[in-house]
């Protein structure tokens, strides 16, 4: 297991007034970092490879779709190129960063919704462009990881059994699942079924409690999901994701107004141990 963490817990764009925290989170045993490409350019991103290389820390991205014209699952033929030119340039900075994984929900404007859930056309676009991405992806040693998020979030990808059927759809082995406990948690019935379903499929696991906070202070029984991670086989990303309500731009994406951790060197130190202690000790209930 690589132990990592998203760093939309501190901002939506990495500085170097950033590095300071950055560095800490190697110090604690982090292993990597889910850096957000949400704007910026190639140029930024070589920058900040040079950084996390001197630091110690391998990475990841996380990505969205920012807005309904640039969609690649648009009706309209020149949105969907303008979508698809959008996915190339996260994957032209998660390349220059060096990341192993471009994530996140980069299939379908977060926030934009038709009345209904994703049509055969919507789901065979996004198949095409996802195939494409993939396949360009590889080449450069990164994989997808897409993420599905709640009904109140999105109308394309909400459950597992949907993420599962998409991958095949996609159908192409770069192009893999990013399984998050927060929108399971809203979504699916039993998150052990759950991750069950999706396992073939999963390129990263995403540890977020049910009030975005610190992991084991909410309700999710993340003993037994990581119990079902670790029967997969998986051995990859497990990356906490949490979010405060410090970033104006980020509480107005996640919906989250109140503080949900008393302060940074509690969420990285308290995260670290808690996911590290579960994962060792569903090894060991593997063993026995």
């Amino acid at each position: 297991m690589k132990l990592g963490i998203n760093l939309l817990c501190l901002t939506d764009f990495v500085t170097e007034a950033h590095l300071p925290a950055i560095r800490q989170l190697k110090a604690l045993g982090y292993d990597g970092v889910e850096v957000p490409v949400l704007s910026g350019d190639t140029g930024h991103y070589a920058w900040l490879a040079r950084e996390l290389d001197a630091i110690g820390l391998e990475r990841c991205t996380t990505s969205i779709v920012p807005s309904p014209d640039r969609s690649p699952i648009s009706a309209d033929a020149e949105t969907r190129t303008k979508g698809r030119q959008h996915l190339d340039w996260a994957l032209d900075c998660a390349i220059a960063l060096g990341a192993q994984s471009v994530g996140g929900p980069i299939h379908a404007p977060i926030g934009h919704f038709t009345g209904a859930g994703p049509t055969e056309s919507e789901l065979s676009y996004g198949a095409e462009a996802h195939h494409a991405l993939a396949t360009r992806a590889e080449r450069h040693g990164i994989y997808l990881s897409l993420e599905h998020l709640n009904r109140f979030e999105t109308y394309f990808l909400n459950t597992t059994t949907q993420c599962r059927d998409y991958a095949r759809r996609v159908d192409h082995p770069a192009c893999r699942i990013m399984y998050d406990t927060f929108h399971a948690n809203i979504e699916d019935r039993d998150q052990v079924e759950a991750y069950e379903i999706v396992a073939p499929h999963v390129g990263i696991v995403h540890i977020s409690e049910n009030d975005r906070g610190i992991p084991g202070r909410g309700h999710i029984d993340f003993a037994a999901i990581i119990g079902a991670v670790r029967r997969s086989g998986y051995d990859g990303w497990v990356t906490l994701e949490a979010f405060g309500a410090g970033l104006p731009a980020i509480a107005a994406a996640t919906r989250v107004w109140r503080p949900l951790f008393p302060d940074y060197d509690t969420l990285f130190a308290e995260s670290a141990a808690f996911i590290r202690s579960t994962w060792d000790a569903a090894g060991r209930e593997l063993a026995a």
